[in-house]
């Protein structure tokens, strides 16, 4: 990314760029930012081509079209699968490019040893957009916070990212919501974010196991028909349960083993917010406890696979199951 800001930057452009990988928020940010660069506002030189039925030859002659009245002409190429298949002459003419031209490919899979990849590594810039790290996550959080002269600490930083999940699309949906609810109000609570954020899947997963540890069935419950109203289907939230009390029996087991917390989180693939909170709910389990709700959760799963009971009424059963451990 940083070849990207930099070009951006000082307005110097190489003749092509290749956006691919998997956080889109990422794909789509460059895209613009790098239109608005290139030709700003200037439909009229400006080409978009989207989907896999893209004529090779429509983009080629495109390019070769002479800017009208501007420095500068730009052809977006989307979701083209032109980095997985036989892209005929595209890759050879990506060399014969006027100066004029520049090309932008926005992908979400590409195969690194086709011509049009390397074509455009020796030519221009590839670029892969990968989901951040909890740390580049936290940055980009407090710098859009700060544009707007907002603070927060950092257990509530961990308590958003918590609540949103890492999914930066939404993230900046829920921060904007946030911004707008806060007002002329400068500093983020806890409770703002409860009052505004809508708690995703993961996040309802991690507030329905506190709850079974607490004995709190009825929350429990309440919290899994959210899901079910939210169209979540019941195999899913088994999965997502069952993963939930593996991880936390792993957490305890590797912390009664004495490995520093840092080093949980990476065993776990987990960011260190998730961590801590995996290690706050297993300290409420005995390692009994967990080996059984491990269990559980796998009889009902066997149990749906089997036939034997229908998945919806086996995560209902299991969650009474779960609240009533110990």
């Amino acid at each position: 990314m940083k070849t990207l800001n930099q070009d951006i930057k000082k307005g110097v452009f190489k003749p092509v760029y290749l956006l691919f990988g998997e956080e889109d928020f990422l794909k789509r940010s460059y895209k613009n930012r790098l239109r608005d660069a290139i030709v700003g506002e200037d439909t009229m030189n400006l080409g978009v081509f989207v989907g896999k039925d893209v004529s090779v030859e429509a983009v080629i002659s495109m390019a070769e079209t002479m800017p009208f009245f501007a420095e500068r002409r730009l052809i977006i190429v989307e979701d083209s699968g032109l980095f997985k298949k036989d892209a005929g002459r595209l890759p050879d003419y990506l060399a014969q490019l006027p100066e004029t031209t520049h090309m932008v490919f926005v992908e979400s899979e590409v195969d690194k040893r086709s011509r049009m990849y390397k074509k455009v590594k020796e030519l221009g810039y590839p670029a892969e957009l990968k989901p951040q790290t909890e740390r580049e996550l936290k940055r980009w959080v407090l710098q859009l916070l700060t544009q707007e002269e907002i603070r927060l600490t950092e257990p509530v930083m961990d308590y958003f990212l918590m609540t949103t999940g890492t999914n930066m699309s939404l993230i900046r949906s829920e921060l904007d919501k946030l911004i707008s609810y806060l007002g002329d109000r400068k500093v983020l609570t806890k409770e703002d974010i409860d009052a505004v954020c809508t708690p995703q899947v993961v996040g309802r997963i991690f507030d329905m196991t506190a709850a079974l540890a607490a004995k709190d069935k009825k929350k429990a419950l309440k919290l899994y028909f959210d899901l079910r109203t939210l169209r979540e289907p019941p195999m899913r939230i088994l999965f997502l349960i069952s993963r939930q009390y593996q991880q936390l029996l792993q957490a305890k087991e590797l912390q009664q083993a004495g490995v520093p917390k840092e080093e949980i989180g990476k065993q776990l693939g987990v960011p260190a917010f998730v961590t801590g909170r995996l290690l706050s709910q297993a300290s409420r389990h005995s390692m009994g406890e967990l080996k059984q709700a491990a269990s559980a959760c796998m009889d009902a799963e066997f149990g749906v696979k089997t036939g034997k009971i229908a998945d919806g009424m086996a995560v209902e059963l299991l969650i009474v199951q779960l609240g009533e451990l110990g």
